[in-house]
C-alpha cells in the first residue's frame, strides 16, 4: 500500500508539474466566436472559413503645387468576400486628422488645421449618393441604398480633393515645392472576421489598419517635378527626358549608389520632360496601401540589392532629399545593406517588394514601399531611423496588423529587428547602449501607473508613456525574451511559422501565440500570460546566498514579475569568476522565485545579477557580498 501511494503521490506532482502551467489565455468574446465561427484556428493558422474583403483602386491624382491641393478620380471595385450583407460601407480618409472638428491625440498649431476632405462626386454601382464628406471626422458611413451581400461586388466612383496642411507631420507641406502625399485617397475601411467595420477614428497617436488591395494611379505633376511612389513606375520614358529614364532603368541592375539627378540638373529643368504638366503611372498589387512625394528640387539616388539569393530577385532603392539632408547621401547605401540583412538574417525572409524608397521629410514614418524620415544631423542614428522604418515592412505590411489597436505587434516587432541589425552594423557593445538608452531606461525607472499596464491593452485605449512602452520597449524585451528562451533556430522556425500563417492576411495576438505553441511544441501560454496580460515589470533581488561546504546555491527574488533571462556573476574567495546564464525557463514553474545551484564548493565572495537589456528597476539589490 505504501509503494502504491507513494506512485500516486508521484504522480500527481509529475501531473501538476506538466500541467499547472498550461494555462489558457484571457480570450476576448469576439475572438472567441471567431474561433466557433471558424475563421481563426488555435493553431494559430487561418480557419478553414477565414477571410477577407478586397479592393481594386483605379486613381487618377493631381497635385498642385500653386493652391496646395490634392485632387482625384477613383473607382474602387471592393468585394465583400465575408458571409454577412453589408447594409452600409464605411469610408476611411485619414486627412481629415486636420479638421478643427475631427478628435486629436494632442494639441497641434493653426498650421496644421485645414478644411479637409471635400467630395464632389459620390456613386455606388453607377447610383449617385448625395455625400460632400463635410461632416466626416477620419471615418464616414455610408448608407447603402442596396445592401452588399455575400460574395458579391460593388463599384464605388469618388471625385474628391483636399489641401496639403503647411505643418508636415506624416504627410503634407515639406517645403513650399516638396510634399509627401500620404493617407490621400478615400478607401472602403476594414471589415473583418473579429469585429465588423473598422470605425475606430484616427486620432494621431495608433496608426493604421488597412485591408490588402490592388492599385493602379497615376499622379499628374507639372514639368521639374519628381514622383516618388509606391509601386512600380510604369511610364518612365513619358516623364523623363531620354538621359535619366536611362539612367534609372540602369540602377535597377546596378549594385554601385548612381546619382539620377543631382541638384543643379533639377535646378536648369533637364530632368522630366517639359510639358506643362506630366502623368506619371505607378502600379502595386497585393499592399495594404499606396502613398508619393514629389519635388522639384531634391537630389535622387538610386540603385539595388539583391533580396533572394535563390531567385536573384533584385529590389530597386532610391532616395530623394535636400542638397542639405546630409542624412540622406548614405540613404541608397543604407537601404541595401538593410534590405539584404532583414532579408538573410532577422527575420529572414527576403524583402517581398520591388522597392524602396527614403524620403526626407519629417514624420520618422513607414510605409508601402517608403519611408518619410527627417534629417537630424547624426548619420548613426539616421541610419537606425530608416532601419526602424524598412523593418516595418515585414509587420505591419507583410502581416496585416491591426495596429490601431494592437501597435505592440508591428512597432515591438520593428524596435526589436532595429536592435538586431544594428549590432550588425555597430557591434553589440554599442547596440546594447542604444537600446537601453533608448528603449528601456525611461521606462524602467517610472514607476508611474501607466508604465505597467498589460502589452495586450487596447493602443487606442492608451496615452502617453503607457502607449509609448507597451508598443516599443517592452514588447521587444518581450520577443528577446522569447528568443532567449527558445534558442535562435527554434525562435526562428516559430517567427516563420507566423510570418508564413499570416502573411498578406490580418492576425491578431492570439494567432501570434498559437503559432507559437504550434510551431515549437510547447505550452508557452505561462510566458504569454507573463508578459503580456500582467502588471508586471523588472526587478530582481538576490534574496539569500548559502555558501557552504556541501552546497552552494543563490536564491532570486522576481520582485517585478516579468520573466526574464539574467546572468548570474559570482567572484569565490580564492579571485575566481564564474558566470551562469539564466534562460526566461527558470520562472516557469515559480514566477516569483528561482534558486540556482553553483557546482563546486568554493567559498563565495560576492553575487551580482545583470539582466543586460533588461534593465532593473532596483539595481542596488542585485549585488550580495560576503561580509
Amino acid at each position: 500500500m505504501k509503494k502504491k501511494s507513494l506512485l500516486l503521490v508521484l504522480f500527481v506532482v509529475a501531473f501538476f508539474a506538466q500541467h499547472s502551467f498550461a494555462q489558457e489565455l484571457y480570450t476576448p468574446r469576439n475572438i472567441k466566436e471567431a474561433y466557433s465561427k471558424g475563421s481563426r484556428s488555435k493553431d494559430g493558422k487561418p480557419g478553414k472559413k477565414y477571410w477577407q474583403n478586397h479592393g481594386k483602386y483605379d486613381m487618377e491624382i493631381t497635385v498642385n503645387p500653386d493652391t496646395k491641393m490634392v485632387s482625384g478620380t477613383e473607382s474602387i471595385v471592393y468585394e465583400n468576400n465575408s458571409k454577412d450583407t453589408l447594409k452600409t460601407i464605411v469610408i476611411r480618409f485619414v486627412n481629415n486628422l486636420h479638421k478643427p472638428t475631427s478628435p486629436r491625440g494632442g494639441e497641434v498649431s493653426a498650421d496644421f488645421l485645414s478644411e479637409g476632405l471635400m467630395i464632389t462626386s459620390f456613386k455606388i454601382n453607377g447610383e449617385v449618393y448625395n455625400e460632400n464628406a463635410k461632416n466626416w471626422g477620419t471615418v464616414g458611413t455610408i448608407k447603402l441604398k442596396n445592401p452588399l451581400l455575400p460574395n458579391t461586388k460593388a463599384t464605388l466612383d469618388i471625385d474628391w480633393n483636399y489641401p496639403l496642411s503647411k505643418e508636415s507631420g506624416r504627410e503634407g507641406q515639406i517645403d513650399n515645392t516638396t510634399f509627401f502625399v500620404a493617407y490621400s485617397y478615400p478607401r472602403v475601411s476594414v471589415y473583418d472576421d473579429y469585429n465588423g467595420w473598422d470605425k475606430l477614428p484616427h486620432t494621431d497617436r495608433q496608426e493604421f489598419y488597412n485591408d490588402f488591395n490592388d492599385y493602379t494611379f497615376s499622379i499628374k505633376a507639372p514639368k521639374n517635378y519628381v514622383v516618388y511612389a509606391t509601386g512600380d513606375l510604369r511610364n518612365p520614358d513619358d516623364v523623363l527626358q531620354a538621359e535619366f529614364s536611362a539612367r534609372l532603368k540602369k540602377s535597377y541592375t546596378s549594385d554601385a549608389v548612381m546619382h539620377i539627378a543631382n541638384e543643379l540638373e533639377m535646378k536648369e529643368g533637364k530632368v522630366t520632360l517639359q510639358n506643362d504638366w506630366n502623368t506619371w503611372k505607378f502600379e502595386a498589387n497585393a499592399i495594404s496601401d499606396v502613398c508619393f512625394g514629389l519635388s522639384n528640387h531634391y537630389v535622387w539616388d538610386a540603385g539595388s540589392v539583391v533580396v533572394d539569393n535563390k531567385t536573384n530577385r533584385r529590389v530597386s532603392t532610391q532616395a530623394a532629399y535636400d542638397v542639405k539632408g546630409t542624412d540622406f547621401i548614405n540613404s541608397v547605401k543604407n537601404n541595401n545593406y538593410a534590405l539584404a540583412w532583414f532579408s538573410n538574417n532577422w527575420p529572414g525572409v527576403p524583402y517581398p517588394f520591388s522597392k524602396m524608397t527614403a524620403f526626407q521629410g519629417f514624420a520618422d514614418m513607414e510605409f508601402p514601399m517608403m519611408v518619410n524620415d527627417s534629417q537630424t544631423g547624426d548619420d548613426v542614428f539616421a541610419q537606425l531611423v530608416q532601419d526602424h522604418e524598412i523593418a516595418h515592412t515585414y509587420f505591419p505590411f507583410y502581416m496585416g496588423i491591426n495596429e490601431t489597436r494592437y501597435a505592440f505587434m508591428d512597432e515591438g516587432w520593428a524596435t526589436t529587428l532595429e536592435y538586431l541589425i544594428g549590432i550588425a552594423e555597430h557591434g553589440k557593445e554599442a547596440a546594447d547602449k542604444f537600446y537601453k538608452q533608448f528603449r528601456v531606461k525611461k521606462y524602467i525607472y517610472d514607476n508611474s501607473t501607466e508604465e505597467d499596464q498589460p502589452i495586450i491593452s487596447m493602443s487606442s485605449q492608451l496615452s502617453g508613456a503607457g502607449y509609448g512602452n507597451n508598443s516599443y520597449g517592452k514588447a521587444s524585451l518581450s520577443y528577446l525574451a522569447l528568443k532567449d528562451l527558445l534558442g535562435d533556430d527554434l525562435f526562428k522556425k516559430a517567427l516563420h511559422t507566423y510570418m508564413e500563417n499570416w502573411n498578406g492576411k490580418h492576425p491578431i495576438p492570439w494567432d501570434y501565440f498559437n503559432s507559437v505553441n504550434s510551431s515549437t511544441g510547447k505550452n508557452l501560454n505561462w510566458f504569454f500570460n507573463n508578459w503580456f496580460f500582467s502588471n508586471n515589470y523588472i526587478d530582481l533581488a538576490v534574496a539569500k546566498v548559502n555558501s557552504i561546504a556541501s552546497k552552494n546555491s543563490i536564491s532570486i527574488k522576481n520582485e517585478g514579475g516579468f520573466a526574464i533571462p539574467f546572468d548570474v556573476n559570482v567572484v569565490y574567495a580564492d579571485g575566481t569568476k564564474e558566470t551562469l546564464h539564466k534562460t526566461p525557463t527558470v520562472w516557469a514553474t515559480n514566477q516569483k522565485m528561482t534558486t540556482v545551484n553553483l557546482k563546486g564548493t568554493k567559498k563565495i565572495k560576492s553575487v551580482t545579477l545583470d539582466g543586460g537589456l533588461f534593465m532593473d528597476a532596483t539595481p542596488l539589490d542585485n549585488s550580495w557580498t560576503n561580509k
